[in-house]
């Protein structure tokens, strides 16, 4: 249980990273941010790829279909509309509504896996969800106040922030879901395997993406000077940073958790992504958080704990009958 949570917590860490990264990189399209963090995702999973060679042969074509989807939809769909939202409404409105997936996923997966993971009675659940739904109130209203009195607030611009933002929830609430499905059937699989899979199958979609922008450069349909913009260095340091450390290490911290907890409490300790964020931003700020913004956290934390105690003095019910309980991933 609680090497699941650690895992959880290490990946949250990781995946923090990618929040500031189109504000480090803002005069870059979302676009090219989306395909250059997953062309260097899926060029680290190559050589890591000879070392899962013996894994990934046991893969069948249903696997590497699933793969396939798991990437498009959860790392290039999600990263994509979640960049463009930063860009366009700044880093704290995306931040406030993807730190909504905690309490998303856990609703989903408690009617969605309730065969599989037991079903988390409401009155356990429910103190959890409301103590991270008011951490996350209490972090956001400080950072739609400060945006607000900026002054400078296109209403257009931020709206198409807030649509992107909320189809990323739909990306990132989809993806763990699946992904805990073929996990969990497939127990006797390595998360490290499945992790690189993921990244094989996100380098074609990667690359054709990137030839894509190209293209549209070349053709005048995108005012960029393609193919590394114009800060080369920092574009690409910052796209193998973030390809190495979120992509491939988070996905594996990720992958790991999910074969130990519970889609249910593995959903919410997405959470931890959101305190990463939030604090990655204020370090790039330069300046400490008000007592609203840590009355916040705090509760997001109390929230995780909350929603991990109950389940210590139960039994997994995904460990009886995993052939029997555990939906194909293919459904």
């Amino acid at each position: 249980m609680w090497t699941g949570v650690g895992f959880a917590l290490a990946a949250g860490l990781l995946w923090g990273g990618v929040f500031v990264g189109p504000l480090l990189l803002p005069d870059y399209p979302a676009a090219l941010q989306s395909v250059g963090r997953y062309l260097a995702f899926g060029l680290i999973a190559l050589p890591l790829a000879w070392l899962d060679r013996v894994e990934l042969r046991q893969l069948t074509r249903a696997d590497w279909i699933e793969a396939l989807k798991l990437s498009a939809i959860g790392n290039l769909l999600y990263y994509l509309c979640l960049a463009a939202a930063i860009q366009r409404a700044g880093g704290p409105l995306p931040t406030m509504i993807i730190g909504t997936l905690p309490v998303v996923i856990a609703i989903v997966a408690n009617r969605r896996n309730h065969l599989r993971d037991g079903r988390l009675p409401w009155r356990k659940l429910g103190p959890s969800l409301l103590a991270i739904a008011l951490g996350i109130a209490c972090v956001n209203q400080v950072e739609l106040q400060a945006l607000r009195e900026s002054g400078d607030m296109d209403l257009g611009r931020y709206l198409v922030g807030v649509l992107l933002a909320v189809i990323a929830v739909a990306c990132w609430t989809w993806y763990p879901l699946r992904n805990a499905d073929w996990l969990r059937h497939h127990p006797d699989r390595p998360a490290r395997a499945w992790a690189t899979a993921q990244g094989l199958t996100t380098l074609p979609l990667a690359l054709l993406g990137y030839l894509a922008l190209w293209i549209a450069s070349l053709a005048g349909w995108l005012d960029f000077a393609m193919p590394l913009g114009p800060r080369p260095l920092d574009f690409v340091l910052q796209m193998l940073a973030i390809g190495l450390l979120a992509s491939w290490v988070g996905t594996l911290c990720w992958n790991e958790a999910s074969q130990r907890l519970p889609t249910n409490i593995a959903g919410q300790l997405i959470v931890f992504e959101t305190l990463s964020a939030l604090a990655y931003a204020w370090l790039l700020r330069g300046r400490w958080p008000d007592p609203l913004t840590l009355t916040g956290a705090a509760l997001l934390i109390i929230g995780v704990w909350w929603a991990v105690r109950p389940t210590e003095s139960q039994p997994n019910k995904a460990s009886t009958s995993m052939d029997e309980r555990c939906p194909s991933a293919a459904e």
